[in-house]
């Protein structure tokens, strides 16, 4: 803004610049509020040149800080002036003063849209960025029409549409209903087709919100973001100008990827093939230079394509070749690439089968808790605490021990609990877990929480049988000798509660310890102090002078459990020792007058019981287990998360590792031992690495749409996550008592699930969605404003493994997470933990695995649920595990088809149909169709040009490899009807095969499904073998 010739505003600036203190600087501002104030009232007498320049005036004041509460008006009023100059500070001072709630704006909205629609381009400039720095509801109902036609118009400047493009935006952000879904996703497609790179940069960011909102209308923008990658990879058309430092455009590359990584899948192969060229470009032309801004910009790039790479689930050869990168990068000197390559590798441990790979830098990853930079000894913790496992969970341990004693304070607390988590979890023997754990309490002393103590007291408590590790045996090896007695024998072969005492009296015997560790070894020495009476050093007597050398040091909270190991250890001592006795109770007669009212209630009540003698040891008797519960360290590590959002979700991804989770619904179990409809009850998620199965376990089934407990021996039922709106669902229960005289197998196959009546609706049609998964292995099952739900399977023979996604698309969790699959009895499933709370704006992966038994086309149902502010959402969905996905095509020769057909004679291996309503399908169109579903078309060997042979395999764990052969004979004037033969060695499959193409060829009404024909077997009569045609027909 040029201010020249304005010598009053000069004035006024450098008398306030001048002001020696603040109030002289008020005074001065209040006087020239006041001078400007008395020119407004007299607005008539005021030329354009003086009220620009008070409006300059008001608009310095303001920046300064001071409430500035009249001249609205007159600002307003300078939009309107015919001359830029005053329109200009009009539009800027109106842009800064105002907010979009002022009532003032709805004056200039008129005024705006003229110069909106109007043909002076820097007046549009003008109102576009008023517009787009105000936004506001008013505006946007407004103006967002006129600011799209600018957008798409031709005959606009690029400037301008660049400014409208960012102003929709705003727009957009403030009211999403200002964009017509139908009417401008076809128009976002061709802004895409832009060559001037900076309307094409405006327009990725307005597609990156589009898509982030509701990405299902924007897939004819999917290719051509594929094509603006290529273009900038290959440095194809690229001003000067949007090169920097060499790199073409890295904000729109940038801004590309992310827009990309809304959409599930790629699926068109030629997109996803050159996707993933340039991707493989980017990863291997970024290297490290010296030059600062061109590694920021080149770095931006390479992180964005990571994680494209990571949400398309690429193969596993380019996400090794990104983990190697991120390797390179973890070690170079530069710090904010260290912090961003461990950033991602943490992300990439939501990667399947990355975990072994990451393992190989795990060197690299330790060496950088000891960097000078806090931000990245963060990264690296949470990164050792993501990738730690079984194997090397020992290592990683050991050295956040070691790192833990010269840690600052400011990362302790978070080191000792999540050592403390990992050493729980992943613990070989439950010595080791007791030397770490009092070794952390050691070191880490005040930054160790009473849950971690706590702990401890629980699994020695509840391990009194387990053996020691191997380290015991070695550290005592050298006290042994040729002659060993069986006393040293016992003590090699202790089990875990006489160890954990011996090592807590270790570390009383120094001079000084923690408090905590204190408290620790006063409760295990009271209850197991007298398993080591033989010991030597540890008489009731020595137990008791070194636990009450330690009284003088503690506080009032640790007093009341010295108490309490006094009066176990008064206990234990048989025969009774006078002087000991005499000792004990001097201490409880001196804290009886205690002001404090628990130490006070302690000690008489232990001088009283202590009288009692023999009683005492009724009274006073070791603690009892203690109940099975969630881990209070994990649940402490949840609340007090404060990192990104894939640290969470990797916190989550770790506690899924080796869980047995238990699933538990809002209704307890029936009395009567039945259960009704909508009465779910415990259910146990069963470990994947676990066969073994207690014969009290039983598990439950969906039979017609209620839950029945069937016998453990019968396929495992297991918690999955996904959910579906729709009605009716093909639920199949086991072989049950027939009900009100029909059987099971032939009551209805279609099982109504009622509809739960949620505020929260979902995005795009979930049956659709359904249907796309049954004939494609990953894309998006259910999609609502607050979650994603994604799934990804591979299927091999009579086996299938799915991955499920738990995406969170808001900045607030969901809570209250619960899933339960109801399987049909012919699959087992079993399905990993589902934690209860997905983090913000993070991504949970819950594995599946899935066993077929037997041909059935009834498909598993999943009750979804979760909790978001107030909308607490409850879908069921159907999961894609259905007939097709255990189906394999084979290739048959005619020899090989004949010799098959041959064998298979006549109902009810062999069936036939007449099916009318198909819908008209070309024969290239039809054998697509079969392909789609695993069938193969076997060309040539039917010589009537109409009809079609088919064949396929299908897997199951009863039948194993079964064939099937297929013959469709069309009618070429009526293409709505058609004759379909399915044959095979098994009558079930034979039904169910010809059952579930019927379903693709037509649409099939919800009533019950018929059972299978039973045809009279025809007489074959005798044909030629020289004849194929004859031959087949004469087989039908």
């Amino acid at each position: 803004m040029a201010l020249s010739g304005m010598r009053g505003l000069a004035v006024f600036i450098s008398d306030v610049r001048n002001c020696q203190n603040k109030e002289h600087e008020r005074l001065r501002v209040d006087k020239e509020l006041g001078n400007i104030r008395t020119r407004f009232k007299n607005e008539k007498g005021m030329t354009p040149y003086e009220k620009k320049k008070y409006v300059w005036k008001m608009l310095y004041i303001y920046m300064l800080g001071y409430d500035v509460d009249f001249g609205h008006m007159e600002a307003v009023s300078l939009i309107s002036a015919p001359k830029y100059p005053e329109k200009q500070v009009g539009y800027i001072v109106t842009s800064c003063l105002l907010n979009e709630n002022h009532d003032f704006l709805r004056l200039a909205i008129n005024t705006v849209r003229n110069d909106i629609i109007g043909r002076n381009e820097t007046f549009q400039c003008l109102a576009l960025t008023l517009v787009g720095n105000i936004g506001g509801r008013e505006f946007a109902e407004s103006l967002a029409p006129d600011v799209q036609k600018i957008i798409i118009s031709s005959s606009c400047r690029p400037l301008v549409r660049k400014k409208a493009a960012l102003c929709l935006l705003r727009l957009f952000r403030k009211n999403p209903d200002v964009v017509n879904v139908d009417g401008w996703s076809d128009r976002m497609a061709q802004l895409l087709d832009e060559r001037d790179l900076g309307v094409l940069t405006s327009s990725m960011s307005l597609l990156v919100a589009l898509v982030s909102n509701n990405y299902d209308a924007y897939w004819s923008c999917l290719p051509k973001c594929v094509k603006v990658l290529e273009r900038l990879a290959r440095n194809q058309d690229i001003p000067q100008e949007y090169t920097y430092y060499g790199i073409p455009s890295p904000w729109l590359q940038v801004k590309t990827m992310r827009a990309l990584q809304y959409f599930p899948v790629v699926e068109d192969p030629s997109s996803r093939k050159s996707l993933f060229e340039v991707l493989q470009r980017i990863l291997m032309g970024t290297d490290v230079v010296k030059n600062v801004n061109k590694n920021n910009a080149s770095h931006a790039v390479l992180f964005e394509a990571l994680s494209l790479v990571m949400h398309l689930d690429a193969e596993k050869e380019m996400m090794s070749q990104c983990v190697a990168l991120l390797g390179k990068f973890i070690a170079v000197r530069e710090p904010n690439i260290r912090y961003l390559g461990l950033e991602n590798m943490t992300r990439m441990l939501m990667v399947t089968d990355l975990q072994e790979i990451i393992k190989r830098h795990q060197a690299q990853i330790i060496t950088s808790l000891k960097d000078p930079d806090i931000s990245i000894r963060r990264r690296a913790l949470d990164l050792l605490y993501g990738m730690c496992d079984v194997s090397n969970a020992k290592d990683i341990v050991e050295e956040l021990l070691q790192y833990l004693g010269t840690a600052e304070f400011a990362i302790r607390e978070e080191l000792s609990l999540k050592a403390a988590i990992l050493a729980e979890k992943f613990a070989p023997n439950l010595s080791w877990y007791v030397d770490v754990i009092l070794q952390l309490i050691d070191k880490a002393g005040d930054f160790v929480s009473d849950d971690i103590w706590f702990r401890v007291v629980q699994f020695v408590t509840n391990n009194e049988d387990l053996q020691v590790g191997n380290n015991l045996v070695e550290m005592n090896m050298t006290c042994l000798s040729f002659t060993m007695t069986i006393e040293l024998q016992c003590f090699i072969f202790l089990s875990c509660q006489p160890y954990a005492a011996i090592k807590v009296k270790e570390y009383l015997d120094k001079p000084s310890i923690h408090e905590t560790l204190i408290k620790v070894g006063a409760y295990l020495l009271g209850e197991y102090s007298h398993l080591l009476v033989r010991r030597p050093g540890c008489s009731p007597r020595e137990i008791f002078n070194l636990i009450h050398e330690k009284l003088p040091t503690v506080s009032t909270s640790a007093i009341p459990i010295l108490l309490s190991t006094y009066a176990k250890i008064l206990m234990h001592t048989q025969p009774p020792d006078p002087e000991l006795q005499k000792q004990v109770w001097t201490i409880f007669r001196k804290y009886e007058s205690c002001i404090d009212v628990e130490i006070q209630q302690r000690a008489v009540e232990y001088f009283e019981m202590s009288k009692k003698g023999a009683a005492l040891m009724d009274i006073l008797a070791e603690m009892p287990r203690f109940p099975e519960r969630q881990s209070a360290l994990i649940k402490k590590a949840e609340d007090t998360e404060s990192d990104t959002a894939e640290q969470s979700a990797i916190k989550l991804r770790t506690q899924q590792q080796t869980s047995n989770a238990l699933v538990v619904t809002d209704q307890p179990p029936p009395i009567n031992g039945t259960a009704t409809v909508n009465q779910l009850r415990l259910v146990k998620v069963p470990n994947m690495s676990n066969s073994d199965h207690r014969s009290t376990d039983q598990q439950l089934t969906h039979t017609d749409g209620m839950l029945t407990v069937v016998d453990p021996e019968l396929p495992n039922s297991s918690a999955d996550l996904l959910g579906d709106l729709l009605g009716p669902l093909a639920i199949e229960g086991p072989p049950a008592t027939p009900r009100d005289g029909v059987p099971i197998e032939d009551a209805l196959a279609l099982a109504t699930v009622g509809e739960q009546p949620n505020s929260v609706q979902p995005i795009g049609n979930i049956a659709e969605r359904f249907n796309a998964l049954c004939l494609k292995d990953s894309g998006v099952l259910y999609e609502d404003p607050y979650v994603q739900i994604g799934i990804k399977a591979e299927w091999r023979a009579h086996q299938g493994r799915l991955v499920l996604f738990l995406g969170n698309k808001n900045i607030a969790p969901l809570v209250s997470v619960q899933a339960l699959t109801l399987p049909p009895s012919h699959l087992k499933m079993e399905l990993s933990l589902v934690p209860e709370t997905i983090p913000p704006r993070a991504q949970v992966q819950c594995p599946l695995q899935v066993i077929n038994l037997r041909p059935s086309r009834d498909v598993a149902v999943l009750n979804f649920s979760y909790k978001f502010s107030a909308h607490v959402v409850d879908v069921k969905l159907r999961l894609p595990a259905v007939l097709s996905k255990f189906l394999q095509p084979i290739l048959l020769n005619t020899d090989e088809f004949f010799s098959q057909w041959r064998s298979l004679s006549g109902p009810p291996l062999k069936l036939q149909e007449v099916i009318r309503g198909v819908k008209p399908l070309s024969l290239i169109d039809m054998a697509n169709l079969f392909y789609s579903f695993n069938v193969t078309v076997c060309p040539g060997l039917d010589p009537n040009p109409n009809n079609l042979v088919a064949s396929t395999t299908f897997y199951s764990e009863i039948t194993q490899a079964m064939l099937s052969l297929i013959r469709i004979e069309t009618d070429p004037a009526d293409r709505t009807q058609l004759r379909m033969t399915v044959a095979s060695g098994e009558p079930a499959l034979t039904f169910e095969l010809m059952e579930f193409i019927k379903e693709q060829l037509i649409t099939i009404p919800s009533n019950p499904r018929p059972p299978p024909p039973v045809v009279e077997p025809p007489n074959i009569p005798a044909v030629s073998l020289s004849d194929p045609v004859a031959m087949l027909a004469g087989l039908m």
